[in-house]
């Protein structure tokens, strides 16, 4: 199948240092693609580069005639747009559907009368989505399409692009979201890429084989020039010409040797831990706060013994925040109680990064200032080397915070919290802006962590590689705890973060007769997406189509086709086998969406 997008040969260089290097991607009608690689790999320049907004140094860029694309950047610009509405509308394109962007609106908690100036954001982002997805284009370049969203909202966006016929490249630290969605993955590494027809669920391992082979490459390759070198310090040199050809090789592995760009080091991460501290850590009994008529926790009881590891989720406003603070005793309870147990050395990282000074250098937000030794745990490093472990390069020792990528801020979070010496780590939002190895690392160093975690994440993936039980909100201040991780608490509670809440049973007024109980109503009624409501008016003429394909397929059988042509006849009937299921299934789903509708309109 020819592609709709086609990239070859991609070069870009920034600085000197090469960016791209002969980098590809190739995008069919209706394929997923994951592009992955580590931070500042080039991923989003090689998709703004896919989308034409920046000129490479040299490249081949194809795009089917007649084909659509839309490009959702990291950093939306609404400027000229009045409210965030105006700003999705101005996505469609003539013939497009101008109902589809007041439903993505909708569906993704807006109003539309928001002002893009002072929206927040996790609705700078949802209108962004709005406006890419409501066209419904033939190719979908997503930069970080889960960035500030909430877990509700991510599994939403799951569904919609599953139901897209739209080509798709998606860039995203969520892996969760990534193996859900790929069909195949593009990894960009020291500026080449490598394909694999395969989902993000299996890139780990493939990636891990291919280091492997690299590594046994180098050491061939370094094994050949010692024995160059032997050879010339020591071998027979009667024929000079000969020694000069071979010294000319020799020259030319190690030029090889120099020039090879092999894959970048790994983060080090290590915690320091101090003592250990009691076996009961917090001890919550009846905990209740309220901002006015918002109750945040609710009659909350919780014990949190040494050792466990505890996720805290919710939507957006949920009061994730503010229930960390209560539990370490940063906030104080409007009733109840909270105790702390002894000997508790506490270490916070915050997901927005408050505690960093913009203008403060990278080695002093280290050390301190005043000093080149970093103190991790008791013992004295060199703050250059502590910088290596995390992937720092000793010309950014003077770099000032606020010229740090995203991800370099959380690795220098990660950096200064895991230096101090702790037996609880309370970690809000740890995973943000960090690259797929960081997150590997982060994961393996809190498995091995003696000490007790709190973590508020909207990682599902990252949840169920740490937590032994999750704390979720069940709205209007009621939090529940579940054993295991994320996909545990699935199994255990029946829906996720979004799903809608369980509807209490209306009470009868006295002397009622119990027959006249009911359940209240929903708080809000479910209507079929616009997705649905097209299926529902377009399947049955697709059925139709299929349908006198199969009449003509059966004529064809019934004659002599065997005989004049078996070959054909085999495909004819292969062919027919697949028309049949195919209505099969579109049959069935057209039945779901009938019942769905008759559902609805009672």
């Amino acid at each position: 199948m020819a592609p709709l997008l086609h990239l070859r040969d991609v070069a870009l260089t920034f600085g000197g240092q090469p960016l791209l290097e002969a980098a590809e991607i190739a995008v069919s009608a209706g394929e997923r693609v994951c592009l992955v690689g580590r931070n500042g790999s080039g991923k989003s320049t090689l998709l703004k580069i896919a989308a034409g907004l920046v000129e490479p140094d040299s490249a081949e860029r194809f795009v089917q005639p007649g084909a659509t694309v839309r490009y959702l950047p990291q950093e939306p610009d609404f400027t000229g747009y009045r409210t965030s509405l105006a700003y999705v509308e101005a996505g469609l394109g003539p013939g497009d559907d101008a109902y589809r962007a007041q439903y993505l609106i909708d569906e993704l908690g807006l109003t539309g009368e928001e002002d893009p100036a002072t929206m927040s954001g996790g609705e700078a982002r949802r209108a962004a989505l709005a406006r890419v997805l409501a066209p419904e284009p033939d190719i979908l370049l997503l930069d970080e399409p889960t960035n500030h969203l909430d877990l509700p909202v991510i599994e939403w966006l799951e569904q919609e692009l599953k139901s897209l016929r739209s080509a798709m490249v998606l860039i995203s630290h969520d892996r969760r979201f990534l193996t859900n969605l790929s069909r195949a993955t593009i990894w960009l590494d020291r500026g080449l890429t490598r394909r694999m027809d395969r989902g993000f669920g299996d890139f780990e391992a493939w990636r891990d084989e291919v280091l492997a082979q690299e590594e046994v490459d180098r050491h061939k390759l370094d094994r050949k020039i010692a024995r160059e070198e032997d050879w010339l310090r020591y071998g027979v040199s009667a024929r000079r010409t000969r020694n000069q050809r071979r010294l000319g090789e020799l020259h030319g592995l190690r030029e090889q040797r120099r020039t090879a760009r092999f894959a970048v080091g790994s983060v080090k991460l290590e915690a320091s831990e101090a003592q250990t501290s009691g076996k009961l850590v917090i001890e919550a009994v009846d905990v209740a706060k309220a901002y006015g008529p918002n109750v945040v926790v609710k009659d909350l009881s919780i014990r949190v013994a040494r050792g466990d590891r505890i996720g805290i989720v919710g939507p957006n406003g949920a009061g994730k925040t503010t229930l960390i603070n209560l539990l370490t005793g940063a906030l104080a309870p409007d009733s109840g109680t909270v105790k702390l147990g002894v000997s508790l050395e506490m270490v916070t990282l915050d997901q927005r990064r408050e505690s960093l000074d913009p203008a403060t250098p990278l080695g002093d937000a280290l050390t301190g200032g005043g000093s080149d030794q970093v103190i991790v745990g008791d013992t004295p490093r060199h703050v250059i080397a502590y910088m290596k472990d995390f992937l720092f390069q000793p010309l950014q020792r003077r770099t000032p915070v606020g010229a740090l990528s995203g991800g370099e801020r959380g690795r220098l979070m990660l950096a200064r919290a895991l230096a101090k010496p702790s037996n609880m780590l309370v970690l809000d939002e740890p995973t943000n802006d960090l690259d797929l190895e960081t997150l590997d690392l982060l994961q393996e160093l809190l498995a091995d962590y003696q000490g007790t975690v709190l973590l508020v994440s909207h990682d599902r993936d990252f949840i169920d590689r740490v937590v032994s039980s999750v704390l979720i909100s069940d709205g209007d201040g009621v939090w529940t705890e579940f054993a295991g991780g994320y996909t545990d608490m699935l199994a255990q509670r029946g829906r996720g973060v979004g799903a809608k809440q369980r509807v209490p049973v209306a009470k009868a007024p006295p002397g009622a007769p119990a027959a006249t109980l009911a359940t209240a109503p929903a708080a809000s009624k479910r209507k079929l997406s616009f997705n649905e409501k097209h299926a529902l008016e377009t399947l049955p003429k697709k059925i139709d189509v299929l349908q006198a394909e199969v009449a003509k397929l059966n004529t064809a059988l019934a004659g002599d086709l065997y005989t004049r042509d078996p070959k054909l006849f085999a495909k004819a009937t292969a062919r027919l086998e697949e028309v049949t299921r195919e209505i099969a299934q579109l049959e069935e789903r057209w039945l779901e969406l009938e019942m769905l509708r008759e559902e609805i309109g009672a």
